[in-house]
């Protein structure tokens, strides 16, 4: 009896980061108007963009740019063209921007709220499946959840 309180207890915290994070995109979506316009698969594409940026920055730090682990010290060169890979970020939210169809105001929404859940996706939800549901509580998860709402809000 006191196993499967333990395991429910752990659910019940894992749900409620899970909630915590993802409720603010929910209630955006639903209630910005995108949920009558037919949006579902423009955020997919403004989540899928994301997920290919991210991939590209991978590829070209991985491979342009490996890791000297003989020098002494931190080359300044090095570090800010590392740097300068984030502007794939830019690049992938003026191709989405420019590619969706829409209004100028709903298109930002849209990109927006796909971009935004997507990051969610690969940076809180990762993080909260493999450590939330563990044996012990952890206060840094509902910190996690916490921090995806002020990104959203602030972001």
């Amino acid at each position: 009896f006191k196993k499967k309180l333990f395991l429910l207890m752990t659910l019940l915290h894992f749900v409620n980061c899970v909630a915590l994070a993802t409720a603010p995109y929910i209630i955006t979506y639903r209630y910005s108007g995108l949920l009558e316009l037919g949006a579902f698969w423009r955020c997919i594409k403004a989540g899928g963009a994301y997920f290919m940026t991210q991939i590209i920055k991978m590829l070209l730090l991985a491979t342009f740019f490996p890791v000297n682990e003989l020098e002494d010290g931190i080359d300044p060169l090095t570090e800010s063209v590392k740097c300068m890979v984030d502007i794939i970020d830019f690049l992938g939210l003026y191709l989405v921007l420019t590619r969706l169809l829409g209004k100028g105001e709903m298109k930002v929404l849209v990109t927006s709220v796909g971009w935004g859940l997507a990051e969610l996706i690969s940076t809180r939800l990762l993080p909260l499946w493999l450590g939330a549901r563990s044996t012990e509580f952890d206060w840094k998860y509902i910190q996690s959840s916490f921090d995806a709402n002020i990104n959203l809000l602030i972001g």
